[in-house]
């Protein structure tokens, strides 16, 4: 692996999510195509792509990046809780994703944790 956050856990799981995402929201209704659709695809890519940005070896940078990447998995959370009450997933679909996302915020806080200032 050429770069440093290929070989992040966190990252390949949050890449997977995006995967995830994208897959369920196809499925929502034409009318929620810019509004529902778009956030919640751009929330889950964030997570990912947050990391991505982060990981250029700077701490300082890599540490707001890492809190960039815990919003953007809150904001997900919210999608899905959205996508839940208006009926466009299930529950056992929320509960899976979910987990994940809570699983991804513990996990982005002990990197950020695990950092080490030079």
């Amino acid at each position: 692996m050429a770069f440093d956050f290929e070989k992040l856990i966190v990252w390949r799981k949050t890449a997977e999510l995006s995967e995830k995402v994208n897959e369920i929201v196809i499925t929502f209704p034409a009318n929620e195509l810019y509004i529902v659709v778009s956030q919640f695809n751009r929330a889950a890519d964030s997570i990912s792509l947050n990391i991505v940005e982060g990981s250029t070896g700077q701490y300082a940078e890599f540490k707001k990046s890492l809190g960039y990447a815990f919003r953007s998995d809150m904001e997900t959370v919210g999608c899905l809780h959205l996508a839940l009450r208006r009926k466009y997933i299930s529950d056992i679909g929320f509960e899976d994703l979910y987990k994940k996302c809570e699983e991804f915020l513990v996990m982005i806080n002990a990197l950020r944790k695990s950092l080490i200032k030079l």
